[in-house]
């Protein structure tokens, strides 16, 4: 197997949740490789700050929340009209809130689902009208979790593994419905292990979890960026469908 980013250099990516960890790191990986990158996040500045570290006006920052439909529309009618239709979504952006289920905060758990999969659904609904509009042989891949796959001893994660394990559903329904339809579009699940990122710093708040992240071995965002590339490298014939990446010497 020949792995390439050739076809793919010159071509619109977006990426949500691009202003840190993981997301600033794919885009940035994405921008090397020679594609004009869409970063989508609240804190525009951050992407904007990250364009200028790169010197390069191949990064474009917008600001989006990824809990409000409107914003999402709005983002990609803008990539539309100004750069052109999408050839690859990265759907990066998500996040936990620390909570329970027994005496759980409401709005919490529904900005949690509102991030991790409504928002990605809108997202992938938008960029994969784009494809098909445009006869775009194109990639989706979703930034899932170890945590999409199995439930974790964790305190207070609460409706985030049951939000990953709705990527890893929707992931298959999305291979299910391109198949059915011919399409030449591509979907894969990246589910990483813990990751040193502020993701983890957002958790912090409790002696047992303190102890528990500070414990375990983690990935860098780096890994997470480098997986994404191999996947978009192998050729249009192969879909890999689900890639899952541990930190070496995680217990669990």
């Amino acid at each position: 197997m020949v792995l390439s980013m050739d076809r793919w250099r010159g071509k619109i990516a977006v990426v949500t949740g691009a202003s840190a960890g993981c997301g600033a790191a794919i885009a940035e990986a994405l921008v090397r490789e020679g594609l004009h990158v869409v970063g989508l996040a609240r804190r525009k500045s951050r992407i904007e700050a990250l364009a200028q570290k790169l010197s390069s006006d191949n990064l474009h920052a917008l600001k989006c929340d990824m809990t409000l439909e409107t914003d999402i529309l709005e983002a990609f009618k803008w990539i539309k009209a100004t750069l052109g239709p999408v050839s690859i979504l990265i759907n990066n952006a998500g996040l936990s809130q620390p909570n329970t289920l027994i005496g759980g905060n409401t709005q919490m758990w529904k900005t949690v689902l509102d991030t991790n999969v409504l928002g990605l659904s809108i997202a992938t609904r938008e960029a994969i009208n784009q494809m098909m509009e445009n006869d775009i042989a194109g990639h989706v891949i979703h930034i899932n979790s170890i945590l999409g796959h199995y439930v974790a001893h964790v305190p207070n994660l609460n409706v985030y593994s049951a939000s990953k394990f709705a990527v890893t559903a929707l992931t298959e329904t999305l291979r299910q419905e391109l198949v059915g339809l011919g399409s030449k579009i591509r979907i894969t699940s990246v589910s990483p292990g813990p990751v040193d990122t502020e993701f983890g710093a957002a958790l912090r708040g409790s002696e047992d979890w303190e102890k528990l992240y500070n414990s375990m071995p983690k990935l860098q965002s780096e890994d997470v960026a480098d997986a994404v590339v191999y996947v978009l490298s192998t050729p249009p014939h192969v879909q890999v469908h689900e890639m899952m990446i541990r930190p070496l010497g995680e217990p669990v």
